[in-house]
């Protein structure tokens, strides 16, 4: 496990308990009490820490490389998974990836940005920024969504789209504005999830949704910290400024009324408990999907569109 600064106290205890551990089994000696105590003080500072992260930590905590990435959601969750490739014009981006499936015996439309969990994967995965075959991909698969009558579920994670020069020549801005009008305008559920970063329009080109949920311990903005503090200072050494200025937690988009709801991530954060956090993600799905279902199909996107009109507006 990668480590977080603030961190380091509760690291060294759990050292500990693996050295008492490794004694334990080594000399048959019952030390089970002094291991319960310690992870017990484990337990407690974990939750002292991280009920006082400030946006800063909770930024390198959605960041944080163990946290559950698109594939782990899609072998969990989605039963009968099968991949998608192409965007019928260009070629397959393996940054945002897409497919049919069923969650929970439902038939879906299942797409997400996978960073990769190593090197090697994350050189494939482009760190999970899409260029605009990606997003072409996305839209493909939303209109296949409608045409068999079956909701969308999307992950988010990404840092922002890709910025190079070849995804700007194909048409990178065109790309995520028609991937978002798609979103609005389909005639099926679509249920969004951010499941660690949610960075600009590469976020929002496939989370205009019914439903948004954030992952406790992600984030979602326009821009990353350290972006808006090189344009607005000048330096990303105020990216921790700049953290609090975009109000881009969990917590603040909730009272934003930019999100519909968050979703715990068990102790420690959803690094720590990979299987807890996706089980939770699936409870959330599986409400919302039940819910917008039922709902009559122009009432469903006539909500959806105001609700993002909605947005920003002082009543």
């Amino acid at each position: 496990m990668s480590q977080l600064e603030f961190e380091k106290p509760v690291l060294e205890l759990e050292g500990k308990i693996r050295e008492l551990k490794n004694v334990s089994s080594d000399d048959n000696l019952n030390i089970a009490d002094e291991i319960s105590k310690m992870q017990k003080k484990v337990d407690k500072l974990l939750k002292q820490t991280y009920a006082k992260l400030n946006p800063a930590q909770i930024v390198q905590v959605a960041r944080h490389q163990d946290r559950p990435h698109f594939l782990d959601y899609v072998e969990e969750l989605i039963e009968d998974y099968t991949e998608l490739a192409g965007d019928r014009y260009f070629g397959d981006d393996q940054a945002l990836l897409g497919g049919i499936g069923r969650f929970k015996g439902q038939s879906c439309i299942v797409i997400g940005h996978e960073k990769g969990s190593n090197t090697e994967s994350r050189i494939k995965h482009n760190f999970g920024m899409a260029r605009p075959e990606g997003y072409r991909k996305a839209q493909r698969l939303m209109a296949m969504a409608e045409q068999f009558n079956i909701p969308v579920l999307s992950f988010v994670d990404t840092a922002g789209a890709y910025p190079g020069v070849g995804a700007e020549e194909r048409g990178q801005a065109e790309a995520i504005a028609k991937s978002i009008e798609t979103c609005l305008r389909l005639h099926v559920p679509i249920i969004s999830t951010i499941i660690g970063e949610g960075g600009s329009g590469g976020a929002i080109a496939i989370a205009a949704a019914d439903n948004i949920y954030m992952l406790e311990h992600s984030i979602y903005s326009v821009i990353s910290p350290e972006g808006c503090a090189s344009i607005l200072w000048r330096s990303a050494e105020y990216s921790k400024d700049a953290a609090t200025a975009l109000k881009l937690t969990a917590k603040n988009l909730k009272e934003l009324k930019l999100i519909d709801g968050i979703i715990k991530e068990p102790l420690g954060g959803a690094h720590r408990n990979k299987r807890k956090t996706i089980e939770n993600v699936g409870d959330a799905i599986e409400k919302s999907i039940h819910n917008l279902m039922s709902m009559d199909k122009d009432k469903l996107i006539k909500t959806r569109k105001n609700k993002f009109l909605a947005m920003g507006r002082k009543i």
